[in-house]
């Protein structure tokens, strides 16, 4: 009853930072549901009503456990500097009522995001040089200055790992774009059988394993089981490992280590994992306002599970 006291009085309050000593983490934000190990229900994939919500996850060890993003109907993992990796949680069909711990954008994100029209983008600082950039492209860019109340500092972990945002705060972002639609439906012939994956970054690992009683794939990061604070185990319909180029940007962050750049513009080779099964893929993305197809080697459309889509960009498989 105290921790509940507590986090409703955080909620009802704006941006309020406290000592990281006394922090503790929102696991249960009001009006959360508590945690569980079925998958966020899908409801269909996200059409022109929906408004597009993109928000910038933190994923470094001391943020997690993330909140809301089991609600997300795509979660993209892309790297960072320093060899580690942030999320980027695009929610269409449902929007929690907090989503956090929310982090600063990338060049990667401007390109990724340009797919879904024009999607209302959470994040928290970037590069003095890309705020020009974020403010010129078709995104509503919402940092906590913009939107006082719709952000908050939560407790339990350290700044800069503890800023919430409030999706109902927030402006609700277009609907999600016709050119961009998440294709639902059975899996081709064919396929690999497959029980787990791992994507390796310099310094940080995202693994997923398939769980046949549950029909998804159960999400892991650094080789321990990832979960949601409202949710439980995170877990995907369809997991998609696809290659990019991967360059070093203009952009660096306070350290002066360059950011890379995860180009998703383009074609190139994929892996997609459904139903405890692995296809080889090609993806296919002409221009930055059209989503990405994923076919077989023979050119058949591989459509997506039921679920959350989940995708890990890498410049190897």
């Amino acid at each position: 009853m105290v921790l509940l006291a507590v986090l409703v009085t955080v909620l009802a309050g704006g941006l309020a930072c406290q000592p990281a000593r006394t922090q503790r983490a929102p696991d249960a934000p009001q009006g959360a549901a508590p945690p569980t190990a079925e998958p966020a229900p899908s409801g269909g994939a996200p059409g022109s009503d929906d408004p597009v919500l993109a928000v910038k996850i933190d994923n470094a060890p001391e943020a997690r456990p993330p909140t809301g993003i089991g609600a997300a109907d795509v979660v993209v993992v892309e790297p960072v500097e320093g060899g580690l990796s942030r999320l980027v949680a695009v929610f269409g069909k449902q929007r929690p009522p907090v989503v956090g711990p929310v982090r600063s954008a990338r060049e990667t994100d401007l390109e990724l995001l340009a797919q879904y029209g024009r999607p209302t983008l959470a994040f928290s600082g970037a590069a003095p040089e890309l705020l020009p950039a974020l403010n010129a492209a078709p995104l509503e860019a919402v940092q906590p200055e913009q939107a006082p109340r719709a952000f908050f500092r939560g407790t339990g972990k350290p700044v800069p790992h503890n800023l919430y945002v409030r999706p109902g705060e927030l402006p609700a972002g277009a609907g999600w774009s016709p050119k961009a639609p998440l294709a639902f439906g059975p899996a081709p012939a064919g396929g690999a059988p497959r029980t787990s994956a791992q994507v390796d970054y310099r310094a940080a690992s995202t693994g997923f394993t398939w769980s046949p009683e549950q029909r998804r794939w159960l999400v892991s990061m650094d080789g321990a089981p990832a979960t949601a604070a409202d949710s439980g185990r995170l877990g995907a319909g369809t997991v998609v490992l696809q290659q990019v180029e991967v360059r070093d940007s203009a952009m660096k962050d306070v350290a002066g280590s360059a950011s890379p750049h995860a180009a998703t513009v383009g074609s190139g080779r994929a892996v997609v994992l459904r139903d405890g099964k692995a296809f080889d893929a090609r993806w296919s993305r002409p221009s930055a306002d059209v989503g990405t197809t994923y076919t077989t080697a023979s050119g058949e459309p591989l459509p997506f599970a039921s679920g959350p889509v989940w995708v890990v960009l890498s410049d190897r498989l």
